[in-house]
């Protein structure tokens, strides 16, 4: 056997504890942020918070934010993610240095368990999957075109990938793997992997046939012919719907947060001098600058880490204001007319579009603004409240349209409710075309009943005479 010496060439990037933490002071709450500088001051004795009426300019690092967001954002988003190597002590876990928590982005925290097992090959297309996913965990496109789209993505990154590479991650990593269901192409597959993963069990094999082809009488709870579908007794098919009722219905299941007590808004707008201006509410957190003594400190050595981590905590921040401000600008500017009018005048806007124009990734976009709230003329909002999706063949926003249908509602004689059909022709004459059934959906979601059933809550009691 002849031994042979080759160089090769690659670009990676690592997984390091200042990427992890960038991101966390990205997605966290204006509370969650708070909490962490509090802790970064405790123990890092080189940072000071700046009094509140310290007019002085800010530090040297958060200046250098706004040219650092670009080259922020062309990382890739979240295939940076590629599980490299980490120079420091092996013994020292990474994430032990970022405050306490996990990341609000499950796709974030997955990643980080998937690292434990497989390699930076199979995680950069693990990661590719998963920005294929909505925020439930289910792909946004058929697996067929994602793979042949991942392909051709891939290839540069990846040389040599293929169709049966990428399925096969999907299949083993995902979709079988630590969240069975992750990355499914609908919701009968993700709770096919979902029963698969448990142990076998008579119910288990009943309920796999039962989602396999008769979900359509699952949903209608039809247990009788349920039972004679499956040629099975009653009992046994009332067991295996238990257990399906008992899965996730989405891959992805949020942890249950308990409500704040209150909202601390991190942007505020208002109106002044002819134009909508907006600004960041400087009192969400506290604001930190590098202590007087810190360049002196950098010559120490048990001092040098600490000054790093603070200059890196400083640049975090600032690209993390930056971010918030440029987007809650956009907001600002394309929802003028709701913020003037009210929730009729909601223009349709996507995460997409404003990505565009601050020249950011959508999931950037995405972690920025949520948790994030807005203090208004019409109250303090979520940001995520200033989105509105367009309604096929309409150029308003089916949030509009939802407004204007709850108020045609209100509006309407008490002994002659509108039929949803009326709705959808008074809208029309408006120049808004939307079937029946758009006007049915929007009205359940506004938990008001049909035409008919209002009514006959509306009609008068008969009157009964005596005698």
């Amino acid at each position: 056997m002849k031994a042979s010496l080759q160089a090769k060439m690659g670009q990676s990037m690592t997984l390091t504890p200042q990427l992890l933490q960038s991101i966390r002071l990205l997605q966290v709450t204006s509370l969650q942020l708070e909490q962490e500088l509090l802790q970064v001051l405790e123990r890092n004795p080189l940072l000071e918070q700046e009094p509140e009426d310290d007019d002085a300019p800010a530090s040297t690092d958060a200046e250098a934010a706004a040219q650092e967001a670009a080259a922020w954002d062309e990382l890739p988003e979240p295939m940076f993610l590629s599980g490299g190597s980490y120079a420091g002590d092996p013994d020292d876990d990474p994430t032990a240095r970022i405050a306490a928590g996990e990341s609000s982005d499950p796709r974030q925290r997955l990643l980080q368990q998937l690292q434990l097992r497989c390699g930076p090959r199979e995680l950069a297309i693990a990661a590719w999957w998963l920005d294929a996913c909505d925020d439930r965990g289910y792909l946004e496109a058929e697996p067929g075109a994602l793979v042949a789209r991942g392909s051709r993505e891939l290839a540069e990154a990846l040389p040599g990938v293929g169709a049966d590479e990428l399925l096969g991650v999907r299949q083993h990593l995902l979709l079988e793997g630590e969240w069975p269901g992750m990355a499914a192409a609908d919701p009968r597959e993700c709770l096919l992997a979902q029963l698969q993963a448990l142990p076998d069990h008579p119910a288990r094999a009943l309920a796999l046939r039962l989602v396999d082809a008769h979900l359509d009488l699952l949903a209608r709870h039809d247990l009788a012919a349920l039972a004679a579908r499956l040629q099975a007794a009653p009992v046994d098919v009332e067991a295996a719907v238990s257990l399906v009722l008992s899965l996730q219905p989405h891959p992805v299941e949020q942890p249950p947060e308990p409500e704040p007590a209150f909202i601390v808004p991190d942007v505020i707008t208002w109106r002044a001098d002819g134009g909508w201006q907006v600004r960041l509410n400087g009192r969400s957190a506290p604001r930190l600058r590098l202590c007087a003594y810190a360049e002196q400190a950098s010559g120490h050595e048990g001092m040098r880490s600490l000054l790093e981590e603070a200059r890196w905590l400083l640049r975090s921040l600032g690209i993390r204001n930056e971010t918030l401000l440029k987007t809650a600008r956009v907001l600002v500017a394309r929802q003028q007319a709701f913020l003037e009018q009210g929730e009729e005048a909601i223009a349709p806007l996507t995460l997409k579009e404003v990505a565009e124009e601050i020249g950011v990734h959508e999931s950037t976009v995405s972690r920025i603004t949520t948790g994030k709230y807005i203090q208004t003329p019409r109250g303090t909002l979520e940001l995520k409240r200033l989105f509105a999706v367009r309604l096929e063949g309409a150029e308003v926003s089916g949030a509009a349209i939802k407004a204007m249908v709850r108020r045609l509602i209100e509006a309407e004689p008490a002994h002659a409710p509108l039929a949803d059909e009326v709705i959808a022709a008074m809208l029309a004459r408006q120049g808004i075309r939307v079937a029946r059934r758009t006007v049915a959906k929007y009205r359940e979601q506004l938990c008001i009943a049909p035409a008919r059933v209002r009514r006959r809550e509306r009609a008068p009691a008969p009157v009964v005479r005596l005698g």
